[in-house]
């Protein structure tokens, strides 16, 4: 890498950002590309993430986006596995954090002042610039998150605990994807980074059902994807209309192993077969 940073640049981001349309898919690409390791088909379907998970308003996509980062390169380091998966779930609790800090909150509705399932909403924020909030947040955020994953994988840490260790990579590997998927993932748990958002074992399959649709001949992912609709319809029945991994479980987890225990005593086992299911 050119510097601490990645060589990642302000305006860099936001051509990228322009580009490809989606915050979630932007800072996917601009942090693989800093790795060193691009990944268009798995950046691609970052994109029904944006908006704050299919648009609903949770965490913002910029996290998402830089969360896979994360866990493709905690996959790199690590390989398959454990500590692989516990790794990028320690990353993308700094990301949250680092997220946070930066801007006051995480989820998107609360930082655009707009419910994007609603046009008129939509046409409000870019009429009053909105756009360049975002790119601006985008071109801030990118090298900060470099920064945190470096640093997340550098560490040393205690044993993983044994599988399963994340949500999301169990939602991963019941679709039939690969190690690295499943490793890319597994920091979306506990509403990613632990953080009690939006589930993550929901983003893990919306993300899944993305790359599916991309390698289909027309290539199309969009916000309208029936799978995915029907994926966010199911996961809802299993959860009383709750999107928010606290207010499923009735609290956050403390740490990886916590996380883990609850999926060892069978924790969102109904929730991860009904997103699995198809």
């Amino acid at each position: 890498m050119s510097n601490a940073h990645g060589g990642i640049s302000s305006m860099g981001t936001m051509r990228t950002f322009l580009k490809v349309g989606t915050c979630s898919e932007a800072l996917c690409n601009v942090l693989d590309r800093a790795f060193d390791h691009p990944l268009e088909l798995e950046e691609h379907a970052a994109m029904p993430l944006a908006g704050g998970i299919m648009q609903h308003g949770y965490q913002c996509g910029l996290i998402w986006g830089a969360t896979l980062a994360a866990g493709a390169q905690a996959y790199r380091r690590f390989g398959a596995g454990p500590q692989a998966e516990a790794a990028a779930v320690l990353a993308a609790q700094r990301l949250v954090e680092s997220f946070r800090a930066r801007n006051n909150d995480i989820n998107c509705h609360e930082l655009t002042d707009t419910e994007w399932q609603k046009s008129m909403q939509v046409f409000r924020y870019f009429l009053k610039g909105g756009a360049i909030f975002c790119f601006r947040m985008a071109a801030r955020y990118a090298p900060a998150a470099f920064s945190e994953i470096n640093t997340a994988l550098s560490e040393k840490h205690s044993e993983a605990p044994s599988p399963p260790v994340s949500c999301a990579a169990m939602v991963a590997k019941k679709m039939g994807v690969s190690d690295m998927h499943a490793v890319m993932a597994a920091g979306f748990a506990g509403g990613i980074g632990l953080c009690g958002g939006a589930c993550g074992a929901l983003g893990a399959a919306i993300w899944i059902i993305g790359m599916d649709s991309g390698k289909e001949r027309d290539g199309k992912i969009d916000f309208q994807n029936p799978r995915a609709i029907d994926a966010i319809n199911r996961f809802l029945k299993c959860t009383d209309f709750e999107f928010e991994c606290s207010e499923i479980v009735g609290r956050r987890f403390d740490s990886v192993d916590d996380h883990a225990g609850y999926l060892h005593d069978g924790g969102c086992s109904e929730i991860i077969e009904a997103l699995a299911a198809e």
